[in-house]
């Protein structure tokens, strides 16, 4: 069994309210959760209107699949003209770790 996360640390863009940050946020979950299906939240920054943190998982049987899978989707939030991807940070996890 493998596990990949990726953590983004997203900018948006002209967001001055927890609704329209909602408005932003939810649409890419939503969407990672459709096309990949994969495990994705609003981990951080709460109360923060321009700044989010989502967090992401994949589970797999084989790390080929869990890593382009992982891919995907970091591109996927990248080509997003409405937010400004600041930071990605990816785990592995795999059957030889203890």
């Amino acid at each position: 069994m493998y596990v990949g996360t990726l953590s983004f640390d997203l900018l948006l863009g002209d967001v001055r309210s927890l609704k329209q940050k909602r408005s932003v946020v939810r649409p890419i979950i939503a969407e990672l959760q459709r096309r990949h299906t994969v495990s994705v939240a609003e981990v951080g920054d709460p109360d923060l209107h321009r700044r989010a943190r989502v967090g992401l998982a994949v589970v797999s049987g084989d790390a080929a699949h869990a890593n382009e899978v992982l891919d995907r989707c970091e591109r996927l939030v990248a080509a997003r003209p409405e937010v400004e991807l600041l930071s990605v940070r990816r785990r592995f996890h795999g059957e030889d770790d203890d």
